[in-house]
């Protein structure tokens, strides 16, 4: 088990515009070989957007791209004409194949959260493709086949515990509360990446705890 504590991510964003931007890999200016990808996951980018703060048109392409809210709500809007608000709890997934344009925004009244994470897809190409789930219920997973991946959502109270996937590749990373993954002790923003751990569990140190965990088959 590799832990990355929240302070340790590479900063980024554009302050003076109102985005913050926490990376957990290497992304942009901040190139570290050692720090590349983790199985197929290629980016895992904890956003803090100001009220009126947002991301101009850009494109994307062969990445898929899931996002979580944290707190407050983002709109996105794309190339294929969709425009969606995204609050916590939902889980928004654009597939941009081989190429789509979006935007993000914080058009609401309070500070915006979202953590975005970026999958290699197995094979390039296709269509663009978008989907959001609207509140997803505790450990209802949620399966992106095209990385060969799948998400599970855990929300754990004081003392509750959870088993970790058995996967071949496994990212945990904690959006609120505090937990406890193996022997290791885990706040908001902090991840561990398992590489073929078997029977670990996750606990609960206190209300609230939210972790996401990555179960891939393959890198």
């Amino acid at each position: 088990m590799d832990v990355r504590r929240a302070d340790e991510r590479y900063p980024g964003g554009d302050p003076h515009a109102g985005i913050d931007t926490r990376h957990a890999f290497s992304f942009g200016p901040h190139y570290d070989p050692d720090n590349l990808r983790f199985g197929p996951l290629i980016a895992c980018n904890e956003e803090h957007l100001a009220p009126g703060a947002g991301f101009t048109e850009h494109p994307h392409s062969h990445t898929e791209i899931v996002t979580w809210v944290v707190e407050g709500e983002l709109t996105h809007r794309d190339s294929t004409g969709r425009e969606t608000v995204v609050r916590p709890g939902d889980v928004q997934r654009l597939s941009a194949a081989s190429g789509v344009r979006h935007v993000e925004r914080n058009d609401g009244p309070t500070p915006l959260v979202f953590l975005q994470m970026w999958l290699a897809p197995r094979e390039p190409g296709g269509d663009p493709f978008y989907e959001i789930v609207h509140g997803i219920a505790d450990s209802t997973p949620y399966a992106l086949p095209e990385a060969g991946a799948m998400l599970h959502v855990r929300r754990l109270g004081p003392g509750e515990r959870t088993a970790v996937p058995d996967g071949r590749y496994v990212y945990v990373h904690v959006t609120r509360g505090e937990a406890r993954v193996g022997t290791e002790h885990l706040g908001p923003g902090d991840a561990a990446r398992l590489t073929a751990e078997k029977e670990t569990e996750a606990e609960g140190l206190e209300a609230g705890a939210e972790l996401l965990i990555w179960e891939m088959a393959e890198g």
